[in-house]
């Protein structure tokens, strides 16, 4: 069906649109997909993930395991979070994004060339486009829909404090 737009603004079928509303859900659904995406294949091999984050350097080689474990595992009930709107996912979102920013841009900085790691083991996008810095490029541009729905739950938020001093 074709929605039929009337003559009033923003609406469809009779049915007010809320955009602003519309885009902080499909922006939380894109980075959910997002995440469930990088989370199942860690989950099904978390040995391998923790190679990865082995190849960083950045943790001692005994907590690789435990690492890699909350990684997979925080990224899947963040995911979750965002497909039922919890306020936390935003936040947990957030550190993900920053902290998988500031790991990638070390690995540039260094000049590895490994697997970024972002969905698994043998991720198909390190061997079509070298890895880190296309990575690098996803999560930052990742990072407008999740600035817009955190900007969205704070404007939310704002709105339902002023009406109940009321």
């Amino acid at each position: 069906m074709i929605p039929v737009l009337s003559k009033a603004k923003n609406v469809v079928h009779g049915h007010k649109i809320d955009y602003p509303l519309l885009l902080d859900v499909v922006a939380r659904w894109l980075l959910a997909i997002v995440f469930l995406g990088a989370a199942i294949p860690k989950i099904l091999s978390p040995t391998s993930f923790a190679g990865v984050i082995g190849a960083y350097g950045l943790v001692p080689e005994m907590l690789l395991f435990p690492v890699a474990l909350a990684i997979c595992w925080g990224e899947f009930f963040t995911a979750m979070g965002l497909l039922f709107n919890k306020w936390w996912a935003l936040l947990s979102t957030l550190v993900f994004m920053l902290i998988f920013i500031a790991v990638l841009s070390y690995g540039i900085y260094l000049g590895l060339d490994i697997d970024c790691g972002c969905f698994g083991p043998e991720d198909p996008e390190h061997k079509a486009f070298s890895g880190l810095r296309s990575a690098l490029g996803r999560d930052l541009f990742l990072m407008i829909p999740l600035l817009f729905a955190c900007r969205f739950r704070y404007q939310v938020n704002k709105k339902n404090q002023l009406q109940e001093k009321r």
